[in-house]
This record gives C-alpha cells, structure tokens and sequence, in this order.
C-alpha cells in the first residue's frame, strides 16, 4: 500500500507558475492516475499582485480578465506617442481571480492536494524528500518555485536589476480618465539620473492603478514611491481629490543569473526560480503559459521536464540589455523610446514573447544601435 505522504508530483509554491502547472496537469486525462500534492505556506486568498500580458484574440484566461486594453500611451521627456495594439490586446488579471479560479478547477480533482506548510529543505535520493515544519513527503519529481540561495550571493558576474514598485489604485470624485487608453510608461517625472517611470491602469472614468517603478540595481524607501506618486498624480495628471484603495508593492528580479543551471533529473526549478521571468521585461504571465505547455510535453515523452525551457538566444539578448541598464542606467529611457518609437507593435510584441525572426530581431537591434549596446554586446559575449 502506497504511503499517504508519497506523491508522483509536488509542487512546491501556489503562485503563477505552481498553479498554472497544477491547472494544465489537471487538465489533461494523461496525468489522472497520478497523485499530486501542492504545497504552500498561504492559503492564497487575498490580492497580492496583478498581472498584465498582451496576445491576440480570446485567450485561455478570458473568464477572469478584470480589463483589457487596445490604446496605449508612451511618454518620454521629448515627446508623447500614441500606440494602437492591433491586433493585440493588453489584458489584466487580479491575482485573487486567478487563485480563486484554479483552486476550485483544482478542487474538483481528487488526485490533488492541498498542503498548508512551510517548506524547509528539499533532499534527492532515490526518491525526492521535501521537509516541512512538522512532517516530510516524498516524490518521483519535485517542481520547485523556491529561488536559490546562491541567487542572493551576489559574488558573481551576472547582472541583477530589480524591477520594484509601488502603485495605488485611487479613485476620484470626478471623471479623470480614459478607461481605453492605458499609459505604458511615462518617464517626465523621474528619480535622478535613474530609469524610472510612472505606468497607469484606468479600469474607469474614476478609478485606476498609478504604480511608480524603478529597473535599478538598488532599492529604495518606502517614502520615496509615495512622493512620486503624490507628485505624478498632482502634477501631471491634475488630479486634487482621490481616495486611496488599494496599494501594490513588488520587486522581480530582472536578470541573466543561470536559474535553470539548478534544475535536475529529480527537481525542476519553475516560475522565477527557473529563470521564466523574462530578463529585459519583468513579464511572466505568457512565458509562465508556454514553459507549463513545454513541461506537460516533456513528461508524456518520458522526457526531462527542464528540456528545453530555455531560449538560449533570447537569453543573451536580455544579458546585453541588462549590461547596458546596470552599467548606465540612466539611458534607460532613451532605450524604451527607440523601442517604442521605431518599431511595429507586432514586431516589438513578437521580440518579447521570444517568437521573433532573424530579420525582426536584427530590425529590433537597429534601432537601439549605439556604442552602449556594442560595449555590451562584447561584454556578454566574453562573459
């Protein structure tokens, strides 16, 4: 009789990566004999974080959008451009939808359990042993959203940018917004010499998300987002009275640290763990989509889950773009104007989601061509 603490699976981490794997494995009828645990400190049931991706047409996650977008603004020092998404659309989701959703899909199935605990190591032998608070479990295979210490080390040459912020989604006595047209960045009130934005999310005429972000090596107070925030919300958008919501806060590490390199036979390293970040961007959610489509694949081929996770080529092009933000970041707006500015939507949305060609990719590089990106181009290349 199989022991009630041995799993097939577990998975370690209820967050975008732990359920969107747990929701596709639940999905496909090859995987009902097998038993799977989820294990997680939090029961996930309060909005920590919201989650924006583009794609074209209706997508898989069409039932939870709480908005999508087809009108963007960007806005630079010098001048102001006006981005029409077609044939994408720019969606949101509320984490708590996105818990809510997958838990009860997950509840139905009984091949999957939910585990409340903290884990505390996890061991390979013959089978894999993960260690909570109060008891162990053991498994075939493991798939860990746990970040590796050495990630934190720091005593390396990979590039480490943090992506950290802070947004208020506000509401206002009058009309203050166009709920069509969402800003991607606005960088005419900056922090210094220092690559920083304002991004904003109106759902409303009344009601929007204003998030102050910094891509910066370093971090800063807490005071500090919220005089921004202040500032931007008085200044540039004229707003006098609001009433403060909600408040979001994140740091997600933009880098080309190796995280895939701590995957094994028995552990596959997923979400930020496993490098499914993508580096240049911060975005997740679309990438998150295809490593789980690529893994389900894997495992019905009897095949290494981690085979072929990770776009070698994308991959160095995101290490020569956090080499030039680390190293001069104060040129990171010029960088997104050129982006912007230069390039179709769909050509700069194919780059991203790392489905571009060889003439799109060399079309991208064209327009960011400069002697910062050829100093680290070089750089990386060594490295």
């Amino acid at each position: 009789m199989a022991s009630p603490n041995h799993f097939d699976y577990i998975i370690i981490g209820n967050g975008l990566a732990g359920l969107q794997l747990s929701l596709q494995l639940s999905k496909d009828p090859f995987f009902d004999n097998k038993q799977i645990a989820l294990i997680d400190k939090s029961n996930k049931d309060v909005n920590d974080k919201t989650w924006c991706f583009w794609e074209k047409g209706s997508g898989k996650w069409d039932d939870i959008i709480y908005k999508n977008w087809k009108n963007a603004n960007f806005y630079s020092s010098k001048k102001t451009l006006e981005l029409t998404l077609n044939p994408y659309n720019y969606k949101m989701i509320r984490s708590i939808d996105f818990y809510k959703k997958t838990k009860e899909e997950l509840s139905q199935k009984n091949n999957f359990h939910f585990i409340i605990n903290d884990v505390l190591k996890v061991t390979e032998n013959e089978l894999v042993t993960v260690t909570t608070k109060n008891i162990s479990y053991t498994a075939s295979h493991v798939f860990d959203s746990r970040i590796n210490s050495n990630y934190f080390v720091e005593k390396d040459n990979y590039t480490r940018i943090n992506q950290h912020f802070k947004g208020w989604i506000i509401n206002t006595e009058t009309d203050e917004f166009n709920p069509d047209v969402f800003t991607m960045m606005d960088y005419r009130l900056k922090d210094g010499d220092q690559t920083t934005f304002m991004y904003v999310l109106p759902f409303s005429n009344k009601k929007a998300l204003i998030e102050f972000t910094y891509f910066t090596p370093n971090i800063v107070e807490n005071k500090r987002y919220d005089c921004f925030l202040k500032q931007y919300i008085s200044e540039k958008l004229k707003i006098e009275k609001y009433t403060i919501l909600e408040i979001e806060t994140g740091n997600i590490p933009m880098t080309n640290f190796p995280f895939h390199k701590y995957s094994t036979k028995q552990i596959t390293k997923i979400g930020t763990a496993g490098g499914w970040v993508k580096g240049s961007t911060g975005y997740s959610f679309k990438h998150t989509e295809k490593k789980v489509e690529l893994i389900i694949k894997n495992l019905k081929l009897n095949q290494n889950p981690s085979k072929g996770l990770i776009n070698k080529k994308h991959t160095f092009y995101d290490a020569v773009f956090l080499k030039v933000l680390r190293d001069e970041n104060d040129r990171g707006e010029w960088i997104f104007e050129q982006f912007y500015s230069k390039n179709s939507i769909e050509t700069m949305f194919k780059f991203l989601d790392e489905a571009s060609s060889l003439t799109e990719e060399i079309k991208i590089m064209s327009s960011l061509f400069s002697f910062s990106f050829i100093k680290a181009f070089f750089k990386t290349l060594r490295f």
